[in-house]
């Protein structure tokens, strides 16, 4: 059966782990902090606008012939009363 955490969940932990935990997080904020900023290239921004703006187009034209679908069915409806 799982326990369920809350506020008031206790649990025990030693001293050492502790200790050793803060130093090993230390030594990663450390790393991460003289690792490289990613960089984003003007041509990878400008692939990926392209590529959105020809989603967008696609996307646009299948409404478009789901609207004109969708304006023949009702004409049949309308017929068929």
């Amino acid at each position: 059966m799982a326990k369920e955490l809350n506020e008031e969940t206790g649990f025990n932990i030693s001293v050492k782990t502790l200790i050793g935990m803060w130093f090993t997080l230390q030594a990663d904020i450390a790393e991460a902090k003289e690792l490289p900023k990613p960089e984003i290239s003007k041509m990878e921004f400008n692939m990926k606008d392209v590529n959105i703006r020809q989603s967008i187009k696609n996307t646009e034209k299948n409404v478009e012939k789901l609207e004109e679908r969708m304006i023949r069915m009702e004409d049949k409806i309308d017929a068929l009363r």
